[in-house]
């Protein structure tokens, strides 16, 4: 037992740990390293940065009541630390406002279920009881009409809810084998459920809901341990749930075997019109070249399951932190530094490809782009997407950076370009040097991408702490740097073929609510 809480300790300490690194020397005599240094691990806002977002404001869907307020909070913010902040409105959004969310299974036993409503759902009025069944193997038109009053299972249900490292570390090597071959039978013959239909996606909910379907039912297992991902809704009328994987087998099973589930569902929503949409944009002002810029990038839209703790509070508060240990330590800087907390990405991208469009003297003086977006682990790569004479200046700036920053990170020089990936994508269309920080992964994908459990808890500080530090001082150096970054592309070529091919175009940004 001593063994096992001495081991707690050691993982709590790793997590929580806000003991600042042992003193740095900084060769160059260069004194805003070292109060980048001092302000990052003795007087690190980032705790309390993170607790206000995440757990007082919670998550920021695009174009909701609480993207408005985290908006709203973070302009205080700057403004408190003497940095000039502001909304810059981009068009439009679908307003909506989730409330509670019940689903009880109540025959043929009572159990409370694990459920989440989808973003854009309607709601329920008041409490809707109605049976759970599954769409038919064949006859669906005939079947159609009894589906009025009844919750419709839409998703594959797993045979486990068992992570495959679970399932490989315990399961003899056949039983693993059979354990994969069965979920890929099931999900085919799910499919065929499916097809047998006719239709699918949009379509076929709205068969569903025109033919009075009380709600849809559907789980997106990310293969974590409890963990759904949890995205929108695809319906008019008819609410539409994400169900725990394990609940969802239990209604799967209950239905199939005609045993009469029947479950009971109060869902909250509020849908609140057409709102605006914005990127929140904060500023200090270059002495010298104002004109040309750092822009630090960090979405701050997520998904509303959880809190959109690593998807991106921790890139929005590690940007909120880098300007104000800035403008502390480095308050007139020879370029302008910006940091855009861009709305939409979610969506794909608006917010950043709006900011683009509408800014095309940002583009053009662009000296870098940072955009960190992939969790709360430190960074170890740095891409340059495809710019042929960056990885020089990272070499440079890298160099200069303490070595317990920098210990693990890669350039990915010169890389090549990669669309979509996230915000630095709106930029780097343009051939403008916009650059992509990687991280540790943290078990993001399996249990925090998109997911019901991307809350506070999951944030590695130290590594936050690191990010911060290194990221002040690329952004110090990069607005610093006599030499401007080199635009030359390196030429693509398509990997089937050998011939030469194009660079990813820009994407025009949504400006209006779906």
């Amino acid at each position: 037992m001593k063994q096992k809480l001495r081991r707690l300790a050691i993982a709590t300490g790793l997590l929580l740990s806000a003991a600042p690194a042992g003193a740095q020397t900084f060769a160059e005599g260069d004194s805003v390293l070292r109060k980048i240094w001092t302000e990052t691990y003795e007087r690190s806002q980032l705790q309390p940065l993170a607790q206000t977002l995440l757990d007082s404001i919670g998550p920021r869907l695009t174009g909701s009541p609480g993207m408005q307020a985290a908006s709203d909070w973070a302009v205080g913010k700057y403004r408190e630390w003497g940095i000039p902040a502001r909304q810059e409105q981009y068009g439009t959004w679908r307003s909506w406002r989730r409330g509670v969310t019940h689903a009880d299974l109540v025959a043929p036993r009572v159990r409370s279920l694990e459920a989440t409503m989808l973003a854009w759902s309607p709601g329920t009025r008041g409490a809707v009881e109605g049976a759970v069944v599954a769409l038919p193997e064949s006859g669906f038109s005939a079947w159609l009409p009894s589906v009025r009053g009844k919750y419709v299972l839409i998703s594959a249900p797993q045979p486990t809810c068992r992570p495959d490292e679970n399932l490989a570390e315990f399961a003899r090597p056949q039983a693993f084998e059979r354990l994969q071959q069965e979920r890929t039978a099931q999900r085919a013959a799910w499919a065929r459920r499916v097809q047998a239909s006719g239709l699918s996606g949009v379509a076929l909910y709205r068969r569903l809901e025109a033919a009075g379907a009380a709600g849809f039912l559907t789980s997106s297992w990310s293969g974590g341990w409890g963990v759904d991902q949890i995205h929108r809704a695809y319906t008019e009328s008819a609410p539409m749930l994400d169900v725990s994987c394990e609940d969802y087998g239990l209604l799967a099973r209950l239905a199939l075997n005609g045993q009469g589930p029947v479950l009971r569902v109060q869902a909250e929503a509020e849908f609140l019109g057409e709102r605006p949409v914005f990127n929140t944009v904060a500023e200090i002002r270059g002495a010298e070249l104002p004109n040309e810029y750092v822009l630090l990038s960090a979405h701050f839209d997520s998904w509303d399951a959880a809190s959109g703790a690593t998807d991106n509070g921790t890139g929005t508060v590690t940007m909120m932190e880098v300007m104000r240990i800035l403008k502390t330590a480095y308050p007139r800087p020879r370029r302008t530094i910006l940091v855009g907390h861009w709305s939409g990405e979610e969506q794909g991208l608006d917010g950043s490809e709006a900011f683009r469009s509408d800014h095309p003297e940002i583009v053009a003086g662009l000296q870098a782009l940072l955009n960190q977006d992939t969790g709360t682990g430190r960074v170890t790569r740095v891409a340059m997407h495809g710019l042929a004479r960056a990885g020089s200046f990272f070499e440079r700036w890298l160099a200069r950076v303490p070595t317990q920053i920098t210990e693990g990170i890669r350039l990915d020089a010169p890389g090549a370009p990669r669309s979509g990936g996230s915000d630095y994508s709106s930029f780097l269309c343009t051939g403008a040097p916009a650059f992509e920080l990687g991280s540790l992964g943290w078990g993001y994908n399996p249990y925090t991408w998109h997911t019901n459990r991307d809350t506070y808890d999951k944030i590695s500080w130290d590594d936050l702490r690191s990010n911060t530090a290194l990221i002040a001082m690329l952004a110090y150096m990069a607005a610093d740097d006599p030499q401007r970054i080199p635009r030359d592309r390196t030429p693509l070529v398509n990997p089937r073929t050998g011939a030469p091919t194009q660079w990813p175009a820009c994407e025009q940004a949504e400006r209006s609510g779906r």
